[in-house]
Formats: structure tokens, sequence, C-alpha cells
């Protein structure tokens, strides 16, 4: 998992940072991104992508991340966002928030996904990064976890479409749940399972 910040810590760079996201496919709410410098030897365990790890693990390890790292940025885009850019730009412009924001510039990107982003920074795109490097394998956990506590959030504003258990996703409750109320604020409402029931 450190094969690739291994390769380029030779080749002389000393803040390699990991860059992923989380929430491109959901129906409601933000596209989060993170970027993570960890440092050489955290000593931090189970570090993979976020989707192979239980809820209880990835949030025991988005605190670590925090507490270990030397430095953490992130991105959110917002549904209306999303909207108007569509998810894949809403994406490419939270990761570069993500990037932006880290209080420590990262002077090597390793980005999860084919996508780069518009910077300056040199930079290394990874299919399936968030399994073959610690440090986007961070960036995907702290992704994550930021986006599900702020599902969480928007549960308690609008409980009647349950985000506190499908974060959003288009599982099958979800979908009943716009049936039944329409699409609330926070929904993409031009994204299919939600665009049925947006009224003209």
């Amino acid at each position: 998992m450190n094969r690739y910040e291994l390769e380029f810590r030779q080749k002389g760079f000393t803040r390699i940072a990991g860059v992923d996201e989380a929430g491109r496919g959901p129906l409601a709410g933000p596209v989060a991104a993170a970027t993570v410098i960890l440092p050489e030897n955290h000593g931090i365990l189970h570090l993979n992508d976020s989707k192979q790890l239980s809820p209880a693990l990835r949030e025991e390890l988005f605190y670590k991340i925090r507490e270990n790292a030397v430095a953490v940025g992130v991105g959110l885009v917002d549904s209306q966002e999303i909207e108007k850019i569509n998810i894949l730009q809403a994406t490419r412009r939270a990761m570069k928030q993500a990037v932006e924001s880290c209080k420590v510039q990262p002077d090597f990107l390793l980005i999860d996904g084919i996508t780069p982003i518009e910077t300056d920074i040199q930079l290394l795109t990874i299919k399936k990064g968030d399994s073959l490097s610690e440090s986007i394998a961070a960036a995907s956990i702290i992704a994550k976890v930021t986006r599900d506590q702020l599902m969480e959030k928007y549960h308690e504003t609008f409980p009647e479409y349950l985000f506190n258990k499908h974060k959003g996703y288009g599982t099958k409750v979800h979908l009943e749940r716009i049936k039944k109320y329409g699409p609330s604020p926070i929904h993409r409402k031009t994204f299919k399972g939600v665009k049925e029931y947006v009224s003209s």
C-alpha cells in the first residue's frame, strides 16, 4: 500500500498527498473530497479503500488519520452546484478545494481514478488507487466519514427521508421516500430516481 509513496519519496518529494472523493453516486447531498499527507512512519494499521471497511473501523481510522497526518484538507460541493456543472466537474472541484485547503501544501499528488485536477502540483492518477496507495486510502476514509457525518445532520432536518440509514444512496427505502414526499432541497434533481418526481 505504500509503494507509490516510496517511489516518489525516492525521487525527492517529501509532501506526498493522497486525494479521493466520496458521494458521486448518491441521489442527495454533497460530493466530498479529501487530501491527506501522511508522515513517513505513521504506524496506522488497516488503511484501505473506505468501502472495504466496516463503519466502526472507518470512524476509528478517521480520528487516527486526523490525529497523525501532516495535513488534511476537505472539499465539498453541494447538490445545487452538482446540478449546475455535472457530477464529474463537481468531483474535480471538490478535490481541488481539498488540495487547496491543506495547511501544508503537497509537492506531489496521488489521485484516485483517471481524471486529473487543475493544479500546478505534479500528480499521478491511479485507477482503484484507494486500494493501492495508503495516502489515497486515508483520503477516501476522510472523505467518506466527513460526508456520512453530514448526511446524519441532514437527517435531523429531513427525517422523513432516513438519510441516516442510506446516506443519500438510491436504496429501495430511499426511492420509496422520494416517491412519497417528493425531492428535498438537498436532492440532486437531475439524477434518475429523483427527476421523475420533480414538479415542472
